[in-house]
Protein backbone atom coordinates (compact mmCIF):
# COMPACT_ATOMS: atom_id res chain seq x y z
CA UNK A 1 0.00 0.00 0.00
CA UNK A 2 1.52 3.64 -0.92
CA UNK A 3 1.40 6.30 1.14
CA UNK A 4 -1.29 8.02 -0.01
CA UNK A 5 -3.46 5.31 -0.01
CA UNK A 6 -3.57 4.54 3.92
CA UNK A 7 -6.32 5.11 6.27
CA UNK A 8 -5.26 8.31 8.21
CA UNK A 9 -7.28 7.57 11.28
CA UNK A 10 -5.75 6.22 14.57
CA UNK A 11 -7.81 3.91 17.21
CA UNK A 12 -10.46 5.47 19.16
CA UNK A 13 -8.21 4.54 22.39
CA UNK A 14 -5.93 7.60 21.33
CA UNK A 15 -8.72 9.77 21.79
CA UNK A 16 -9.83 8.26 24.83
CA UNK A 17 -6.73 8.18 26.89
CA UNK A 18 -6.49 11.86 25.85
CA UNK A 19 -9.29 12.83 26.94
CA UNK A 20 -9.01 10.33 30.38
CA UNK A 21 -5.54 12.60 30.96
CA UNK A 22 -7.45 15.97 30.64
CA UNK A 23 -10.11 14.59 33.42
CA UNK A 24 -7.54 13.59 35.68
CA UNK A 25 -5.01 16.78 35.25
CA UNK A 26 -7.68 19.10 34.85
CA UNK A 27 -11.14 17.75 36.15
CA UNK A 28 -14.21 16.37 34.01
CA UNK A 29 -15.70 19.75 33.83
CA UNK A 30 -13.03 20.73 31.38
CA UNK A 31 -13.43 17.52 29.51
CA UNK A 32 -17.11 18.74 29.02
CA UNK A 33 -16.06 22.04 27.56
CA UNK A 34 -12.75 21.09 25.66
CA UNK A 35 -15.66 18.50 23.85
CA UNK A 36 -18.32 20.99 23.06
CA UNK A 37 -15.79 22.91 21.64
CA UNK A 38 -15.36 20.45 18.88
CA UNK A 39 -17.68 20.23 15.65
CA UNK A 40 -20.68 17.83 15.95
CA UNK A 41 -18.92 15.52 13.68
CA UNK A 42 -15.37 15.61 15.88
CA UNK A 43 -17.55 15.59 19.20
CA UNK A 44 -19.29 12.35 17.54
CA UNK A 45 -16.02 10.14 16.13
CA UNK A 46 -14.10 10.88 19.64
CA UNK A 47 -17.10 9.71 21.85
CA UNK A 48 -19.03 7.20 19.54
CA UNK A 49 -18.82 4.10 21.37
CA UNK A 50 -18.28 1.02 19.36
CA UNK A 51 -16.52 3.06 16.87
CA UNK A 52 -12.39 1.59 16.24
CA UNK A 53 -11.14 4.30 14.43
CA UNK A 54 -10.89 7.93 14.64
CA UNK A 55 -10.01 10.23 11.90
CA UNK A 56 -6.52 11.44 12.51
CA UNK A 57 -7.33 15.10 11.74
CA UNK A 58 -10.11 15.31 14.25
CA UNK A 59 -7.43 13.88 16.64
CA UNK A 60 -5.42 16.83 15.98
CA UNK A 61 -8.20 18.77 16.71
CA UNK A 62 -8.81 17.05 19.98
CA UNK A 63 -5.05 17.63 20.97
CA UNK A 64 -5.39 21.12 19.77
CA UNK A 65 -8.86 21.92 22.11
CA UNK A 66 -6.57 20.70 25.33
CA UNK A 67 -3.77 22.78 24.70
CA UNK A 68 -5.69 25.77 24.94
CA UNK A 69 -7.09 24.11 28.38
CA UNK A 70 -3.62 23.54 29.12
CA UNK A 71 -2.95 27.43 28.19
CA UNK A 72 0.25 26.73 26.55
CA UNK A 73 1.90 24.85 29.63
CA UNK A 74 4.98 23.28 28.82
CA UNK A 75 4.94 19.30 28.64
CA UNK A 76 1.63 18.47 29.17
CA UNK A 77 1.53 16.48 26.02
CA UNK A 78 4.38 14.31 26.84
CA UNK A 79 2.81 13.80 29.65
CA UNK A 80 -0.31 13.03 28.03
CA UNK A 81 1.69 10.59 25.66
CA UNK A 82 3.30 8.82 28.88
CA UNK A 83 -0.29 8.54 30.37
CA UNK A 84 -1.49 6.88 27.51
CA UNK A 85 1.13 3.95 26.88
CA UNK A 86 1.00 3.36 30.72
CA UNK A 87 -2.87 3.26 31.00
CA UNK A 88 -4.18 2.08 27.71
CA UNK A 89 -0.73 0.72 26.16
CA UNK A 90 -0.12 -1.38 29.57
CA UNK A 91 -3.65 -2.73 29.47
CA UNK A 92 -4.36 -3.66 25.69
CA UNK A 93 -0.49 -4.15 24.61
CA UNK A 94 1.33 -5.82 27.53
CA UNK A 95 3.03 -8.10 26.25
CA UNK A 96 3.95 -5.16 23.42
CA UNK A 97 5.48 -3.05 25.63
CA UNK A 98 6.35 -5.53 28.59
CA UNK A 99 9.74 -6.38 26.82
CA UNK A 100 12.95 -7.26 28.86
CA UNK A 101 14.83 -4.60 27.60
CA UNK A 102 14.56 -1.59 25.39
CA UNK A 103 16.16 -2.93 22.41
CA UNK A 104 13.58 -6.16 22.47
CA UNK A 105 10.97 -3.89 22.15
CA UNK A 106 12.34 -1.33 19.95
CA UNK A 107 13.09 -4.36 17.23
CA UNK A 108 10.12 -6.70 17.91
CA UNK A 109 8.14 -8.00 14.84
CA UNK A 110 4.72 -5.73 16.03
CA UNK A 111 4.95 -2.41 16.13
CA UNK A 112 3.02 -0.25 19.16
CA UNK A 113 2.92 2.49 17.22
CA UNK A 114 0.40 0.79 13.95
CA UNK A 115 -2.00 -0.39 16.56
CA UNK A 116 -2.26 3.24 17.54
CA UNK A 117 -1.98 5.06 14.46
CA UNK A 118 -3.42 3.45 10.78
CA UNK A 119 -0.55 5.61 8.76
CA UNK A 120 2.96 6.01 8.74
CA UNK A 121 5.97 3.78 10.44
CA UNK A 122 8.37 4.51 13.22
CA UNK A 123 11.54 2.54 12.07
CA UNK A 124 14.69 1.77 14.03
CA UNK A 125 17.81 3.92 11.72
CA UNK A 126 20.36 2.69 14.31
CA UNK A 127 20.90 0.96 17.65
CA UNK A 128 23.42 -0.13 20.15
CA UNK A 129 23.80 -0.57 23.83
CA UNK A 130 21.34 1.44 25.30
CA UNK A 131 20.91 4.38 22.82
CA UNK A 132 18.79 4.04 19.03
CA UNK A 133 17.09 6.55 16.71
CA UNK A 134 13.72 6.31 15.74
CA UNK A 135 12.28 7.77 12.09
CA UNK A 136 8.92 8.45 11.62
CA UNK A 137 8.24 7.63 7.90
CA UNK A 138 5.26 7.96 5.54
CA UNK A 139 3.18 9.37 8.13
CA UNK A 140 1.70 12.49 6.33
CA UNK A 141 0.81 16.01 7.85
CA UNK A 142 1.22 15.90 11.23
CA UNK A 143 1.08 18.39 14.18
CA UNK A 144 3.43 19.45 16.71
CA UNK A 145 1.56 18.23 19.57
CA UNK A 146 1.96 14.46 18.08
CA UNK A 147 5.30 14.90 18.19
CA UNK A 148 5.71 15.47 21.53
CA UNK A 149 2.78 13.36 22.57
CA UNK A 150 5.40 10.26 20.92
CA UNK A 151 8.04 11.85 23.00
CA UNK A 152 6.59 11.28 26.24
CA UNK A 153 5.38 7.81 24.89
CA UNK A 154 7.91 6.68 23.92
CA UNK A 155 9.83 7.55 26.83
CA UNK A 156 7.20 5.42 29.08
CA UNK A 157 7.63 2.00 26.64
CA UNK A 158 11.09 1.81 27.54
CA UNK A 159 10.77 2.44 31.22
CA UNK A 160 8.12 0.10 31.33
CA UNK A 161 10.97 -2.23 29.04
CA UNK A 162 13.48 -2.35 32.28
CA UNK A 163 14.82 1.15 30.48
CA UNK A 164 15.32 2.84 33.77
CA UNK A 165 15.45 6.30 33.10
CA UNK A 166 15.33 6.42 29.68
CA UNK A 167 15.94 9.69 27.80
CA UNK A 168 14.05 10.72 24.67
CA UNK A 169 14.76 13.64 22.40
CA UNK A 170 12.79 15.00 19.40
CA UNK A 171 15.91 15.87 17.52
CA UNK A 172 14.62 16.20 13.80
CA UNK A 173 11.04 17.77 12.91
CA UNK A 174 9.19 18.16 10.12
CA UNK A 175 7.33 21.19 11.87
CA UNK A 176 10.88 22.86 12.19
CA UNK A 177 12.00 22.37 8.32
CA UNK A 178 13.14 18.94 8.10
CA UNK A 179 12.85 16.20 6.14
CA UNK A 180 11.94 13.90 8.54
CA UNK A 181 10.92 13.18 12.53
CA UNK A 182 13.06 11.70 14.55
CA UNK A 183 13.53 10.85 18.33
CA UNK A 184 17.03 9.92 19.87
CA UNK A 185 16.81 7.36 22.59
CA UNK A 186 19.30 6.72 25.38
CA UNK A 187 18.47 4.38 28.28
CA UNK A 188 20.42 2.36 31.19
CA UNK A 189 23.72 4.15 32.99
CA UNK A 190 23.08 8.65 32.40
CA UNK A 191 25.86 9.83 30.24
CA UNK A 192 26.71 12.99 29.41
CA UNK A 193 24.43 14.75 26.67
Amino acid sequence: MSPGTETRSARRSVAQASLAFLEEEIGPETVERTLASLSSDDRKAVTLEGAEEVPLDTIFRLWRAMDREFQGQEGWMERAGAFSIESTGRDQYGGIVGKTSPLEFLTQRISLFRLYYRCGRMEVVRHRDGEAVLRLVEFGPSDPLFCARQTGGLQQALALAHGGEPRVRHVRCVHEGDAFCEWRLRWGAPEEE
